[in-house]
């Protein structure tokens, strides 16, 4: 009966999800509020099916571990460090006004200051996958206000990871009440976290590169996918056991040493897929604890706690920014980015939860407060020059800005662009001659390859080269493809040829690609998935022969151009358009 019930739940939860997450993404929203959504709609408080709340909780562990990885993975100290000046202090001041404006609300309330504390800080963590995405979609990821919004996430990260280490610490033990016990709780926290950390980063930095090259070396997606899973899962599990800190730590600490490392690309688009999916199954259970009662039981809590989230923390960042002397625009794209709660405040949530901190009435407000503000971001950051301009229509506030502001507004570094670009998937003999006549017209290649020798290889002659799948949307986006002019897949694997030419084109629709078949058959497959020429190898060898026996026989050049026409027309007629078979194209 056990397993009927985790199937149905595992089940009914996904297909909730796709349903309610397709409809968000289809009305212009972040599918996150479909998944809370579809929490929801398979809750016991909603008539229809009704997942099980407890398998759906232990589901929903392994998503709080795979996305704590998944964070550890793609943090890098070099992002808070290019705008640690502003993002440092900005974070904490924030994060520390936040919790003092949800503690305060909630025990004008009636609440204890606890249960004050942890709302308070669930509130002042921004989501890093809503706030990546609105400046994704408004083209400011690579600006002043992107940088400095990203780096001042981090740090808003780094703080909720040491909060998720202490909780426990502090509210798990019999020594919290007095202050020494408090300060005794902290103090075997950290060292306990301390070894955690020396232990993940000189055991696991030393093993975990060493395992996954040796796994690598295999070729098997299969078993590369299951290492990094196994990685991730088996520190966390590690962490809490030997070190009594929490799973969401480990995870963290685990994706921090795999990001380090040359498998970091190559983990990031073959496993975290896998993370995906439990990620939802979080959301969805969050979803599950919502009680449509709290809109009426405690409507002036929501309105305060929204008020919090959409109003006060914007604002304490904006006077933030302006009192460091930052532009007024830098300043509200900023503010505004990070007014909205997400995955962190869940996580903390349930954690409050489950040391008896936080009530389900605390956890559902937060649920609210996360789909209001995550649905009106967007719009919110669209409204940056109207409020801009609203601000300049006020002389004296406009006056004290204007004198505040020293800071140029500059556009971001970008790298140096090549007059003309490349990407090369593969490089053997083929993808090798194809490089040094791209360098020879002076385009610049970066290769996509997955043979570990070859890019080691590559490495140390300081040729740019991406340790991936060229499969995956993510490994032709960190090639360069948005940008490359040409892309030349020099390997002759037809189905992961085609996967390659879709992908391109979503990033790229102006790349031209040209493409390698063994057979001719199968040149026809490549053109419809959107390559510009194809190459196949049985016409090259049909043109080689032909011109061996006529050089054989005394042929004229006339007589040996004449007939290798004939054959390309022959080759060309016998199959589907666009198949090229020794005939030169232009890049």
């Amino acid at each position: 009966m056990h397993e009927i019930d985790l199937i149905l739940t595992l089940t009914g939860g996904l297909i909730a999800a796709l349903a309610f997450g397709l409809l968000t993404q289809r009305m212009g929203l972040s599918p996150i509020v479909g998944y809370l959504l579809a929490g929801i709609a398979v809750s016991p408080n909603t008539p229809g099916f009704v997942a099980d709340k407890g398998l759906a909780d232990q589901l929903a562990e392994i998503g709080v571990i795979l996305l704590m990885f998944g964070v550890g993975l793609q943090f890098h100290f070099k992002e808070l460090l290019a705008v640690r000046r502003i993002a440092i202090p900005g974070a904490i001041v924030q994060s520390v006004v936040a919790t003092l404006l949800g503690a305060g609300v909630l025990h004008l309330f009636g609440w204890n200051w606890p249960s004050g504390i942890v709302f308070g800080i669930a509130l002042s963590v921004a989501s890093t996958v809503v706030l990546t995405r609105v400046l994704v979609d408004n083209k400011a990821l690579n600006t002043p206000a992107g940088h400095i919004a990203i780096g001042w996430l981090v740090m808003e990260d780094l703080f909720t990871v040491f909060v998720l280490v202490l909780l426990p610490a502090i509210f798990g033990t019999a020594t919290q009440a007095t202050f020494g016990g408090v300060m005794s709780a902290v103090g075997m926290g950290s060292l306990k976290v301390v070894g955690s950390v020396l232990f993940t980063f000189v055991v696991g930095g030393w093993g975990i590169p060493r395992l996954l090259n040796l796994i690598a070396r295999t070729e098997s997606r299969e078993l590369f996918t299951l290492a990094v899973l196994a990685i991730a899962l088996g520190i966390a599990v590690a962490s809490a056991k030997f070190f009594g800190v929490s799973m969401a730590l480990g995870a963290f600490l685990a994706g921090m040493v795999v990001g380090r490392s040359e498998f970091s690309l190559r983990a990031a688009t073959d496993a975290l897929p896998m993370r995906d999916a439990f990620a939802v199954l979080f959301f969805v259970s969050v979803g599950m604890l919502f009680d449509v009662r709290t809109l009426w039981e405690a409507p002036g809590l929501i309105l305060a706690t929204l008020a919090i989230v959409v109003v006060g923390k914007p604002l304490a960042a904006l006077l933030i920014l302006v009192l460091m002397r930052y532009p007024i625009r830098t300043a509200l794209s900023v503010s505004v980015a990070l007014a909205q709660i997400g995955e962190f405040s869940f996580i903390l949530a349930s954690m409050g939860r489950d040391l008896r901190i936080l009530s389900e009435q605390g956890a559902n407000i937060l649920i609210i407060a996360a789909m209001v503000s995550i649905t009106a971001n967007p719009m919110l950051y669209r409204s940056v020059g109207a409020m801009e301009r609203w601000i300049m229509r006020q002389p004296k506030l406009w006056a004290w800005i204007q004198s505040r502001t020293a800071v140029e507004e500059t556009p971001a570094p970008e790298p140096a662009k090549e007059s003309r670009r490349a990407v090369v998937v593969g490089y053997g003999p083929v993808g090798a001659t194809v490089v040094r006549l791209l360098e020879g017209q002076g385009i610049a290649s970066t290769i996509i390859e997955m043979n570990l020798e070859t890019v080691h290889a590559l490495r140390a002659r300081n040729v740019a080269v991406v340790y991936g799948d060229a499969g995956r949307f993510d490994t032709l986006d960190h090639a360069g493809t948005r940008t490359a002019e040409v892309m030349v897949l020099s390997s002759s694997d037809v189905g992961n040829g085609r996967e390659i030419i879709r992908q391109a084109r979503l990033l790229n629709p102006r790349i031209r690609i040209l493409a390698r078949t063994t057979y001719l058959r199968d040149a026809g497959k490549l053109r419809a998935a959107g390559a510009d020429g194809v190459f196949s190898g049985e016409g090259e060898v049909a043109l080689a022969m032909t011109e061996s026996i006529l050089n054989r026989f005394n042929a004229t050049p006339e007589q040996i151009r004449i007939e290798r026409e004939r054959v390309k027309q022959e080759l060309h007629e016998a199959q589907p358009s666009g198949v090229e078979t020794g005939k030169s194209a232009p890049i």
